[in-house]
């Protein structure tokens, strides 16, 4: 099989092992596919069906979700409708061309079309979406893969895909199932790549740095104040790489490392100038600040005045 994550720029012509898709069937009713392949129907693997409706009149549509296949909604038209999804109103109006909606097995939809149009369906099987997602990250998926966010995607990449698929034509039927094999693979491809995309996105920022390495960073920090250190040397004392625990870090403290660092630098500072005899110099070196001019800086952004100022009055205010 081609691997689909060559056919993202160019859905090219090229040897594939055993057909997936069907030619590209009518829809006499929306969303239920048109396969007079008897085999492909069996197997299951890709479904392309095209529903058009050049009535200007309002029609409500009704399908109660398939069994066993992801619908992938291609909009080839602009159209005007109230799409609702699993008993939620999803869009309510207009509708442009080049929106894609995916919908999971079992989940009911219905729409109401104002305007004429124009749509792409692919029913994908489980199979496709594993082989697919193999393919894209080296390693089989654990269990099924259910897309569940219903929301509609905008992403120029697979628009092209979308119409490149409908205006599939070709004398040669052989190779036209082919070129139509290609590209339909090319869309699988690409909404497995920005479903794990995202949702790997998603759990990385949801995760914080747990309490005890939160712990370990800022003990660490409150140890080091006056020395130079930096992200790595941080990270590094919670036994993790730089990228995992500054995301980690923010999300549990609200601010980057480097941020909370400057202001216990700061902090430190303050302790300094109220207690201490030292100098304002002195007082930065001591903070980790390698000139006055950079300390005097980050302290005004910080407490609002200059070091100076701020001792003259608060020594005034005892």
């Amino acid at each position: 099989m081609i691997s689909p994550s060559t056919l993202y720029a160019e859905p090219a012509v090229g040897v594939v092992q055993k057909s997936r898709v069907s030619r590209i069937g009518t829809e006499h009713q929306w969303r239920f596919p048109c396969a007079e392949d008897g085999e492909t129907r069996e197997r299951g693997d890709i479904l392309v069906s095209r529903w058009t409706r050049n009535d200007t009149q309002p029609l409500e549509v009704v399908n109660p979700g398939s069994t066993a296949h992801h619908c992938i909604a291609m909009n080839l038209k602009c159209t005007s409708l109230t799409f609702s999804h699993a008993g939620r109103t999803l869009v309510r109006g207009r509708m442009t061309a080049g929106a894609v909606q995916i919908t999971a097995p079992n989940v009911a939809c219905s729409a109401v079309f104002e305007s004429a149009g124009d749509v792409l369906h692919l029913f994908v099987s489980q199979q496709v979406l594993g082989e697919c997602f193999e393919d894209m990250f080296g390693r089989p998926h654990a269990g099924d893969i259910r897309i569940d966010n219903p929301k509609l995607v905008r992403d120029p990449a697979l628009e092209r895909l979308g119409q490149a698929l409908a205006v599939t034509q070709s004398d040669d039927a052989a190779l036209g199932k082919v070129f139509t094999d290609s590209v339909s693979l090319a869309i699988v491809s690409r909404v497995i790549a920005r479903h794990f995309t995202v949702v790997d996105r998603q759990t990385r920022e949801a995760s914080a740095l747990p309490s005890w390495r939160l712990s370990r960073a800022i003990e660490f920090v409150d140890a080091h104040l006056s020395e130079s250190i930096g992200l790595a040397d941080i990270a590094n004392s919670t036994g993790l790489t730089r990228m995992h625990f500054a995301s980690q870090f923010r999300r549990a403290t609200g601010m980057r490392p480097h941020e909370y660092l400057l202001r216990r630098r700061i902090e430190h500072a303050q302790h300094l100038l109220r207690e201490s005899k030292h100098n304002v110099l002195d007082v930065a070196l001591s903070c980790g600040f390698r000139s006055q001019a950079h300390f005097t800086t980050v302290f005004k952004r910080l407490v609002g005045e200059t070091p100076h100022c701020w001792r003259m009055k608060t020594n005034v205010d005892r």
